[in-house]
């Protein structure tokens, strides 16, 4: 039965004093790697992990059982959505580019606006990240969609995230995405770049300087990580000056590359190879960069992956949703490519992302053996912390962050269990998440979420998304009305 711990956890707040934290099961940091300890023992001292181990000999101010659980580190989220999810508009709704995922020429020529405001957007941020809470991610990189912006993220709105992160408790890497060019629709089915230099470099600017003046604040919650968009919207001296200012910030970049046949197309048209072959070929390449999908990577990007140190943001279900797969876990585990995990949607179940990547790969590898769970969770919190350059996340062990996420065995959904992590894996969700801690701070409990109440939220959420849907049509190839643009899935039974 799961323990009534109200009493003795207040949301929002670290504990003071030593306090000793224990479950059925506690995956600690031992030799090397993960370890599993029944009836282990967690001590967290102020924000760090003072103990991980089986028995602990000190004195504690306080001892918390979390019952039948297990007591994990905090999953990292290198792709974590803080916008509300468009992308299931086009899902059952195709082809996208006629379905307002690309800019037709009109639109442009009328001049793109935003279509949310600054307040609903620094709203976007607060619920997107509770989500993430909600879901035992403790670390998250967080991302959006550019199609419903006058061109690229604001510092405002980045200025927002950073104190939502504080308010809720969520450690973020993070600054304004920006670019140096668009896909245009210029007729059924044709896209073409266009592109605005300037524009980029001053996204760029924006972006340093924001990470300049946040990096740090909220003892350490809030991290820089350098954002550019699609690789096929960024220019070479976008790119050049973007690699570099990171070595001087010290900071990861993330950008996408090698997710889809547009992509492909496109830059062989303007560069003549794939994506991560044009940055090799221009020295740009390095255990910095983080690369979200990698699902049209060739065994020859894969190759430049293994050698330059990039990691992968391994977004199996949305990759999965739309007919794609990363070719494969096993594969580029093989190489010695680093693979952290992503959800890049809403809901973000990181535990329905680990187990769609373990079932990707074995139809991929056509072996049962190719993958195992362990491997999944291993990705989604070793591989994320190694990605993001921090040795002190993903991991239960003396020194580490306090970054804790405690899930549920004996949830009414949850099937009888003999391992946890393939319990979790194979028949979880995140809705068997019970706690969440992020730098010894109880973010959420049973469901609740420090600074946000999630079901208002909800709906504000669902009006802020009528009210974008609505707007569908100003973007839209031949401008539709919204009911020919998504159609139900069935016929609309309407009462006279």
């Amino acid at each position: 039965m799961k323990p009534d711990l109200s009493s003795q956890l207040v949301l929002g707040e670290r504990p003071e004093g030593r306090t000793l934290i224990t479950a059925q099961w506690v995956l600690a940091w031992r030799d090397g790697g993960h370890a599993l300890i029944h009836d282990g023992e967690i001590v967290l001292e102020r924000n760090e992990v003072l103990y991980a181990g089986p028995r602990f000999e000190g004195d504690v101010a306080r001892r918390i059982d979390f019952g039948t659980a297990l007591v994990s580190p905090g999953l990292i989220d290198l792709d974590a959505l803080s916008d509300l999810d468009t992308y299931l508009l086009v899902h059952d709704n195709q082809p996208g580019w006629a379905k307002g995922r690309i800019w037709p020429r009109s639109y442009v020529e009328s001049g793109p606006y935003e279509m949310y405001s600054a307040e609903e957007l620094a709203f976007q941020k607060r619920f997107g990240f509770g989500l993430l809470l909600l879901n035992g991610i403790t670390t998250a990189a967080p991302i959006a969609s550019l199609y419903y912006r006058q061109w690229a993220e604001t510092v405002a709105e980045f200025e927002a995230a950073a104190d939502a992160a504080g308010d809720l408790g969520l450690r973020v890497f993070l600054s304004p995405a920006y670019r140096s060019g668009g896909m245009i629709l210029e007729g059924p089915g044709r896209i073409e770049p266009v592109f605005d230099e300037a524009r980029g470099l001053q996204g760029l600017a924006d972006a340093i300087d924001f990470i300049e003046r946040n990096h740090g604040r909220h003892n350490g919650l809030v991290n820089g990580m350098l954002a550019p968009d699609r690789i096929e919207t960024c220019t070479l001296p976008l790119l050049q000056r973007t690699m570099a200012a990171a070595r001087d910030l010290d900071c990861r970049v993330r950008i996408y590359m090698a997710q889809g046949n547009l992509e492909l197309d496109t830059m062989r048209r303007l560069h003549g190879v794939s994506a991560p072959q044009w940055l090799a070929d221009h020295g740009l390449m390095s255990e910095r960069l983080i690369a979200p999908h990698g699902t049209y990577a060739s065994p020859q990007d894969l190759q430049l992956y293994a050698q330059h140190g990039v990691s992968i943001a391994h977004s199996p279900l949305v990759s999965a949703r739309m007919g794609s797969i990363l070719n494969s876990f096993a594969a580029c585990r093989r190489l010695g490519i680093n693979i952290g995990m992503a959800t890049d949607t809403a809901p973000p179940d990181m535990l329905m992302n680990l187990l769609v990547g373990l079932i990707a790969c074995r139809i991929g590898e056509k072996a049962a053996d190719a993958v195992f769970s362990r491997d999944l969770f291993d990705a989604a919190t070793l591989g994320g912390a190694k990605a993001l350059g921090r040795s002190d996340l993903g991991r239960l062990a003396a020194g580490a962050k306090a970054d804790i996420a405690v899930f549920r065995l004996d949830d009414v959904h949850m099937t009888p269990s003999v391992d946890p992590v393939t319990t979790l894996v194979v028949g979880g969700s995140g809705k068997v998440t019970q706690a969440v801690f992020v730098d010894g701070r109880l973010s959420m409990l049973d469901g609740k979420v420090a600074g946000i109440d999630m079901i208002a939220a909800r709906e504000r959420a669902q009006q802020q998304y009528d009210g974008l849907i609505a707007k569908y049509p100003d973007r839209s190839w031949q401008h539709p009305p919204v009911g020919k643009i998504f159609q139900p899935s069935y016929p609309v039974w309407k009462v006279q």
